[in-house]
């Protein structure tokens, strides 16, 4: 893994992807990439170490691209990172809130924060991301303009906090992959007290037989494997081709795990592990909730 003192993320300074960032690895320095692949990028230059890139959100689902991007990145997944989102409504220091007209932000965000958004009346305009919308209205000097954002980018951009925590959802939270060059995938133990779980991440494609996706998947259930994450999406523009992201409890060197995995091999054309990594404290806590 490279040396790096940075850890790259999409957006604008003061997004939730740099609090992620923050708050994940404190002692790393964050860098702000245009774009996803410019994240990316980075990390297979070697710019950065890292790259933390949002894959899906609890009210929203997941996120555009990411599923499309992670298989042919040639980078690896070697940890998550769930992220608490709270929205703020920004405005310029001396905006009044009744004379707000328009709010600007990602169009996450603005889905998000609906009763708010209704309540004052205001009209959405989607932007590129919610940091973004931040410094535009920074710019622009429009008191009519409202924004949707961190409090991070409150503090960047000098703006004030007119309403917190607007969000309409109080889960509202957002599940990152942690990139790396290399895997870093743990050692295999016999689960017992003070080895944590993992998650296993493969994208794979079935064969175009009769019920494919179903013998394919049928070694995990007859193995015991909890497969946590499956998704489906479309490659190359067809509608017949279509490519599975999964998410599975346990490690492939587990004895079931490798029989589930043995089995969904002979099923598929192709299966590619994109990372084995230690599963996120904050999979136990929602857990525990939903007991």
């Amino acid at each position: 893994m490279s040396k790096s003192p940075y850890i790259a993320y999409q957006g604008e300074p003061g997004a939730n992807s740099h609090l992620a960032c923050v708050d994940a690895y404190p002692d790393m320095e964050p860098l702000a990439c245009a774009t996803f692949e410019d994240a990316l990028t980075a990390v297979k230059s070697g710019e950065a170490a890292l790259a933390m890139i949002p894959i899906e959100n609890s009210v929203a689902g997941r996120v555009a691209d990411i599923h499309h991007l992670l298989p042919e990145s040639g980078l690896f997944i070697i940890g998550e990172h769930f992220e608490r989102v709270r929205h703020q409504l920004l405005t310029l220091p001396d905006a009044p809130l009744d004379g707000l007209k328009t709010v600007h932000s990602h169009t996450m965000a603005l889905g998000q924060c609906r009763k708010v958004i209704r309540e004052l009346k205001l009209k959405p305009v989607t932007e590129a991301d919610t940091a973004g919308a931040a410094k535009d209205l920074a710019e622009s000097k429009d008191k009519t303009r409202a924004a949707i954002a961190s409090g991070l980018a409150a503090e960047i951009y000098g703006l004030k906090v007119a309403r917190s925590d607007i969000e309409d959802a109080e889960h509202n939270t957002t599940r990152f992959v942690i990139l790396a060059t290399e895997p870093k995938t743990p050692e295999f133990k016999t689960p017992e007290p003070g080895n944590g779980p993992v998650i296993t991440t493969f994208v794979f494609r079935v064969r175009n037989v009769p019920a494919a996706l179903y013998k394919a998947l049928g070694g995990f259930a007859t193995n015991g494997i909890n497969m946590t994450k499956l998704e489906s999406y479309q490659l190359g523009g067809s509608f017949n081709a279509s490519q599975f992201y999964a998410d599975i409890e346990g490690h492939p060197e587990d004895r079931l795990v490798k029989l589930a995995l043995e089995e969904l091999a002979f099923f598929s054309a192709e299966l590619k592990i994109l990372g084995t990594y230690p599963a996120s404290p904050f999979r136990a806590k929602i857990n525990a909730q939903s007991d």
